[in-house]
């Protein structure tokens, strides 16, 4: 405890670490981030210690030597739809463990004093240990969000086979049925999604939102998805072959079968989804069949391969999309690769200069460039 003055009154002031960070700490994981909720204290006391505040909606300070978030203790109440539709109260007589209740999942609702000890009002300690993702109280209903933020945590800690409490899953479902999940907006989504996606579980993500009935409302182009065929696909990756984008391309590939690009547009322009994610998974889409027969293609096609995903000035951009095509085509010839390396290597050294020695320009010039690209290719 601390005590902390506001004007000549003496606050004692608490401050506590909580949320994710707990959680991982308890199950003995990477703490990426700290979260600090501080109890007895004002914004001005906050300032006064030397916090900035940088909350718009409720007080959040950042600690200028550690770029930490403190957030002051605070309640909440629903006072509008969708996720942010909610009023906070903050004041000094609000406890640790009333900020802790408004807080989505048990294991997610604990916190550590500054002497070490847990505070742990809804077990989240029991059911981490059971390997149990269950809402803290009825009010988990009220936050349309939350359905997305239990997919993902199932999609991260699917290794370590969580389970979401069958009475959570009914509320899921509520919300689902409800229309709240109408007023989330693109941006979150896709947000949600795209952290759902550097896990090396992304199926399970939205197998999760399948069964909270979440899918078809959210992401309908995924509702014909095969999730046991398309986990058995991604399971040989390793994390750092299943980047965020190469999960989203498979997950596309797999999962959008009535014309395939129009729904990828129309799911990336939907959720505003990044170039990147956009152009691999258009990529593998169309081009995953002919770069694992490549070895059988004519050098024309090997050429047209090569100009259509423009691999002369970003050859980089085929690594990713050999790694996807040999998991679709198993039976993918082992040298593929190299031998498209070396290809590529050869036509970005291939110079014009000689063929203007030669005296050729304009149209005859670029025949004769295309000429040799062919007789390269030809050797592949």
């Amino acid at each position: 405890m601390e005590t902390a003055v506001s004007g000549t009154v003496p606050i004692l002031m608490e401050i506590c670490l909580v949320g994710g960070a707990v959680r991982d700490q308890l199950l003995g994981l990477d703490i990426k981030d700290r979260d600090w909720v501080v109890v007895g204290a004002t914004p001005e006391i906050m300032q006064q210690q030397g916090f900035r505040p940088v909350g718009k909606d409720f007080p959040v300070f950042i600690k200028p030597d550690t770029g930490e978030e403190y957030a002051l203790a605070r309640t909440e109440r629903k006072s509008g739809q969708g996720y942010q539709g909610f009023t906070f109260h903050t004041s000094p007589e609000v406890t640790l463990e009333q900020d802790l209740q408004r807080r989505d999942l048990t294991i997610n609702a604990m916190a550590i004093r500054p002497d070490g000890t847990l505070i742990d009002p809804f077990h989240g300690q029991q059911d981490l240990q059971q390997r149990k993702l269950r809402h803290v109280s009825s009010a988990f209903a009220e936050d349309p969000l939350r359905v997305l933020r239990v997919a993902r945590f199932m999609a991260r800690f699917a290794a370590l086979d969580f389970k979401v409490a069958p009475e959570t899953l009914m509320l899921m479902q509520q919300i689902s049925a409800s229309g709240e999940l109408d007023h989330l907006s693109a941006e979150r989504v896709w947000m949600e999604f795209e952290r759902a996606l550097t896990t090396t579980h992304p199926v399970t993500f939205l197998r999760c939102l399948a069964e909270a009935k979440a899918l078809e409302p959210l992401l309908p182009e995924f509702c014909s998805l095969n999730f046991s065929d398309c986990e058995q696909l991604i399971q040989p990756l390793k994390a750092e072959d299943l980047s965020a984008e190469s999960g989203f391309a498979l997950l596309c590939q797999q999962g959008l079968t009535d014309d395939p690009n129009t729904q990828l547009n129309r799911l990336c322009d939907r959720l505003k989804t990044p170039n990147r994610f956009r152009q691999r998974a258009g990529d593998l889409i169309d081009w995953h069949t002919r770069l694992a027969t490549l070895e059988n293609c004519s050098a024309a096609e090997r050429m047209a391969v090569i100009k259509a995903l423009k691999l002369l000035r970003t050859p980089e951009r085929v690594r990713p999309l050999l790694r996807l095509s040999r998991l679709l085509h198993p039976q993918m010839h082992v040298s593929v690769d190299a031998r498209l390396y070396a290809l590529l290597e050869q036509l970005q050294q291939l110079s014009v200069e000689p063929f203007i020695q030669q005296g050729l320009q304009g149209k005859a010039l670029g025949k004769a460039l295309e000429d040799r690209q062919q007789q390269l290719a030809e050797s592949f």
